[in-house]
């Protein structure tokens, strides 16, 4: 007789998922993903011309309203996965490499061949969302979390 093999019963609930699709979604992570963008792009000392690059290409007046009132602005979905990959980003990298060069490490020149020498911020801003998704990944790898 063949045994059916089952995953193992988890301990851990799964946290529901957020349909990005729904407005009223976007309306309640909005503030506190912009909250948390802004505060990386200061650690990383990051150029507000950047930043907009990085959040899809926002033009200066919506950016500098967003940044000046972060609960005004109703982000959509790729804004708001765009800074779940750097949120993401962020951690990874003070887990690999430590407070100190984990700031300044999206600005510093990087041998991985994934940037052709470029910073990952250059990268980053280059390819966008899937860029981003990349270096997370990269991140997630070198600090196990495969």
């Amino acid at each position: 007789m063949a045994t059916l093999l089952s995953y193992p019963v988890t301990r851990y609930a799964l946290a529901p998922l957020v349909d990005l699709r729904s407005k009223e979604e976007r309306k309640r992570l909005s503030r506190n993903s912009l909250i948390l963008f802004f505060n990386i792009m200061e650690k990383w000392s990051v150029r507000d011309e950047d930043a907009r690059e990085l959040l899809g290409g926002v033009t200066n007046g919506p950016f500098y309203e967003m940044k000046k009132n972060p609960s005004g602005k109703v982000l959509d979905a790729d804004q708001l996965y765009r800074i779940s990959y750097l949120v993401g980003i962020y951690k990874a990298v003070n887990i690999v490499h430590g407070e100190a060069l984990a700031d300044r490490w999206v600005q510093l020149h990087n041998s991985n061949r994934m940037f052709h020498g470029s910073t990952p911020l250059q990268y980053m801003m280059q390819g966008g969302q899937s860029a981003m998704q990349n270096v997370r990944r990269l991140l997630d790898a070198r600090r196990g979390g495969r």
